[in-house]
């Protein structure tokens, strides 16, 4: 069982950047694909972008260009680089694990962390 824990949320202003930190703990040697997620009070949950274990990224279109995901292996830990910050990309944002499929669709994720909340203010 892999167990995550996300991190690095926080309140900027519309235009600023943050970088979430997600690190995994447990058997993460059979790690294959984390993504990101998130949810908005009283909005359905949204997918990200997620990336496997050999780099290969998958972005929810609209958001292409000011978010990346990358990884350090190394550390177990998976990022998510927001930039140009708006408003409405406020949410609590998770990680979690694929086996299989590596796009960012819930459906196939599972190992959810707690949770990361970020706020924009503009």
């Amino acid at each position: 069982q892999v167990h995550l824990v996300e991190s690095g949320g926080g309140s900027v202003q519309a235009g600023g950047s943050l970088r979430l930190s997600c690190a995994a703990f447990g058997y993460t040697y059979i790690w294959y694909c984390v993504g990101w997620f998130r949810q908005a009070p009283g909005k359905e949950r949204e997918g990200v972008a997620a990336i496997d274990s050999n780099g290969s990224t998958n972005y929810a279109d609209s958001l292409k260009g000011r978010f990346t995901i990358s990884q350090d292996g190394a550390k177990n830990t998976v990022y998510l680089q927001m930039n140009s910050l708006k408003p409405e990309d406020t949410a609590m944002y998770y990680c979690a694990v694929s086996y299989g499929t590596c796009r960012p669709e819930s459906a196939f994720f599972g190992n959810w962390g707690q949770g990361t909340q970020v706020t924009v203010s503009s």
